[in-house]
């Protein structure tokens, strides 16, 4: 089993065609509110993973006791190698992120690192959803598309002003409620503009 990355959160193996997610002690909290936090962090992280409405690793096995989640190993590049000589990908991120939203489920972390294009089927898929969480609220929708756009400034700034325009004409093909979550997003970007000052 060879570790493939660490997080501030977990530790990621890979053994096979499968990766193991380990949710690791952190000793500066009480061991009772560490081991509570991180039981609920993984049940939560699985129960996402098992409702996951669009392309993403398929759940293998739950322990809370252990905190590991066992899940399917995706075979490909991800999206933030390959975004600028891709940019029409973007239409597909804008796609799923609405059909992620219209089942009131928000990533909490959607940046090109946690996408991966499939070797198999070409398809985006989403992967770590360690801060992910179940919201109806337009707030949160707005801003885990405020986070998207941050990430993509930030790691493809040369492509950034496209690639957000095609994620949003994606989102608004599928999104049953774009209006009042781009009107909010206005709102999320603004507050932002004016902390910056």
């Amino acid at each position: 089993m060879g570790k493939m990355a660490q997080g501030a959160e977990a530790v990621i193996y890979r053994k096979d065609s499968t990766i193991i997610k380990e949710r690791v002690k952190k000793n500066y909290r009480i061991s009772q509110i560490d081991d509570a936090l991180r039981k609920f962090r993984t049940r939560r992280e699985a129960k996402f993973i098992e409702k996951l409405p669009v392309s993403g690793p398929e759940l293998l096995s739950v322990d809370d006791k252990k905190m590991i989640i066992e899940m399917e190993f995706i075979d490909g590049p991800k999206v933030k190698d390959i975004l600028e000589k891709n940019i029409g990908l973007c239409k597909e991120i804008g796609k799923k992120v609405a059909v992620l939203h219209n089942n009131n489920m928000i990533h909490g972390d959607l940046t090109t690192s946690n996408m991966i294009l499939n070797k198999k089927d070409k398809k985006i898929y989403f992967i770590d959803f360690g801060l992910s969480f179940f919201s109806h609220k337009v707030e949160d929708k707005a801003v885990d598309l405020h986070l998207l756009k941050q990430a993509l400034e930030s790691k493809h700034y040369r492509v950034f002003e496209k690639a957000f325009k095609l994620i949003l004409e994606g989102y608004k093909m599928e999104s049953d409620n774009y209006k009042e979550i781009f009107e909010r997003f206005e709102k999320v970007e603004e507050r932002g503009r004016n902390k910056a000052k």
